[in-house]
């Protein structure tokens, strides 16, 4: 990503949605953007784990895990094969785990918190429809642009 948010958002103004809630930033891709895809889940990542084993083609997955920090929804296994499958980043409302093996991958990955338990493997959720939270509409194939500073998503 060649351009700082702050500078994109400079140039484009208020095309551009800008997320007030603060993530943590856990991958070691400090800087990330691409297309947007979605998964809508609560405390169960099967579905996240189906979708980041794909080819991601540079695009940012954004999970709405509904702001649970009860379990996480995304490990160092499923980073891994986001890298793997040319994933740019990964938006998560609600909780990663393996923090410090994350965080060695070339992966932007940008979460609300932390926790060690497992989430469950049942399969429950959405792929690829709209997402709302932290006052940013997420639509699939939207540009997200991801650095220190913020997220910005186009309108």
């Amino acid at each position: 990503m060649p351009v700082a948010t702050a500078d994109l958002y400079d140039e484009r103004g208020e095309s551009l949605q800008s997320l007030s809630m603060q993530l943590r930033s856990f991958g070691g891709r400090a800087a990330f953007d691409g297309p947007i895809r979605t998964v809508r889940c609560f405390e169960d990542n099967a579905l996240v784990k189906t979708i980041l084993a794909s080819p991601g083609g540079g695009a940012v997955l954004v999970i709405d895990g509904g702001g649970s920090l009860n379990t996480a929804l995304m490990g160092d296994l499923i980073a891994g094969s986001a890298v793997a499958g040319g994933w740019a980043g990964v938006v998560i409302h609600g909780a990663v785990r393996d923090s410090v093996a994350i965080g060695s991958l070339d992966l932007g990955v940008k979460a609300l918190g932390t926790n060690p338990r497992k989430s469950a493997k049942e399969g429950t959720g959405e792929a690829d429809v709209t997402l709302e939270f932290g006052g940013v509409v997420f639509r699939v194939g939207a540009h997200l642009y991801s650095d220190e500073d913020g997220i910005l998503v186009e309108r």
